[in-house]
């Protein structure tokens, strides 16, 4: 997450264009939001998964603890036109229905649930900037991060999550798989990616990071945390 704090202020401060990235992560992690860095379960800071920590991740957006692991995550930076917040989520997140509506799972956002801030766990409720099937089970959390009207909004896309290793972390099984587990990454990005240009109305071109911008990124990385080795759409 290092790399989209890096690219929020590219953005920001030194005419990076607009970017949207999809990664995953390995070795497994949980990301802590904003608020909760220094609220979450003991038992967190102790955790392993074949053999390997379950790094906790410092997370610049908002929200409660993900588990990323058997998931995609996606990162985009950009400035909306105008709007209050919440009109941005639903915004921003039309790329996500489409793209995936595209692929035959049709998703809708959730429903406002008073019980969400006393839980450490982002994927037991849904917001109105949150997406469920038509069962409606949470497949994909988002959060924001605003600075002068700029935007990082990360979103996790739950897809084959370990049971196991979801049942040590949330003390809870994961939700029931869905169509969205059957479709390969590939094909998930390559939807998502021609849904998001046609609702923002761009071109996105694959640009890799230098080798110069490696280096900022990696001195962010050794301030903030464990991050993850990502392919970076822009």
């Amino acid at each position: 997450m290092a790399i989209d704090q890096w690219l929020l202020d590219q953005y920001q401060h030194h005419g990076h264009p607009p970017c949207l990235r999809f990664y995953t992560w390995q070795p497994a992690a949980i990301s802590l939001g904003f608020s909760q860095r220094r609220r979450f379960p003991e038992a967190w800071s102790s955790l392993t998964w074949k053999g390997q920590p379950v790094h906790l991740v410092p997370r610049p957006t908002g929200g409660r603890g993900v588990l990323h692991q058997g998931d995609l995550t996606y990162a985009l930076i950009t400035a909306p036109g105008s709007g209050q917040r919440q009109q941005v989520y639903q915004e921003f997140c039309q790329f996500l229905i489409q793209g995936w509506g595209a692929l035959g799972v049709p998703l809708q956002f959730g429903q406002p649930q008073r019980q969400y801030g006393r839980s450490h766990h982002c994927f037991a409720l849904a917001t109105q900037a949150d997406l469920v099937d038509t069962q409606g089970h949470k497949r994909i959390g988002s959060a924001q991060l605003w600075r002068d009207g700029y935007v990082l909004q990360h979103g996790s896309m739950v897809l084959t999550p370990d049971p196991a290793l979801y049942q040590q972390v949330f003390q809870t099984v994961p939700p029931p798989p869905g169509p969205m587990a059957k479709v390969d990454l590939e094909t998930i990005i390559r939807a998502l990616t021609q849904a998001a240009a046609q609702c923002f109305n761009c071109e996105l071109r694959l640009q890799p990071l230098s080798d110069s911008e490696w280096q900022q990124i990696h001195r962010l990385q050794q301030a903030i945390g464990p991050s993850c080795s990502a392919d970076c759409f822009g």
